[in-house]
């Protein structure tokens, strides 16, 4: 599973990060039914905040948002996986595809998240050697999400100060693993 297709899928519902059901159904290979059945029989392991039921206005805003296509035969406002519930469905639905998928969606969670948190202290560093070795982990977190059939050959940085206004240019060379 590649960590892109995952990254796309995922979307900011109440300032939480969730895939929504029919997309988890998509990634694992199953109905959207499916999934929706398996956490109807299953309450106690998706707690209060695990899954998040998308109300009129958000669903109503996010229909606006994508292709209108790919919902037109959604007749009911769709669930937000967040990383946890996807940990406990992953319990539930057992098959070869939804277990690489869990595990992709596992390490794109991970690896968005470091990449906020390093975002995060490196706008708090006065140090340039820090910025930009920080910048260089970022742009490695960057490029693994982005694409995974790649390996970092050689990485560029340029920072410029322009009126108390940060710029920031970070280049990763990559070429094809195995070349």
């Amino acid at each position: 599973m590649e960590l892109q297709t995952i990254k796309d899928k995922i979307i900011i519902v109440r300032g939480q990060q969730v895939i929504l059901d029919n997309d988890v159904a998509e990634l694992y290979g199953v109905e959207t039914k499916h999934v929706n059945q398996a956490v109807r029989n299953n309450p106690e392991k998706f707690p209060t905040g695990y899954i998040i039921a998308l109300d009129d206005e958000e669903w109503n805003i996010l229909r606006s948002n994508v292709l209108t296509a790919k919902y037109s035969k959604v007749r009911v406002a769709p669930k937000g996986f967040s990383e946890k519930a996807l940990y406990m469905l992953a319990t539930i639905i057992k098959s070869p595809i939804a277990t690489e998928t869990t595990l992709a969606i596992i390490e794109t969670f991970a690896k968005v998240k470091e990449l906020s948190r390093t975002i995060a202290e490196m706008s708090e560093l006065t140090d340039k050697a820090q910025q930009k070795s920080m910048m260089h982990k970022s742009g490695e977190l960057i490029a693994d999400i982005l694409n995974d059939d790649f390996q970092t050959v050689g990485t560029e940085t340029t920072i410029e100060f322009n009126l108390s206004v940060l710029k920031v240019k970070h280049t990763v060379k990559r070429k094809p693993k195995g070349e």
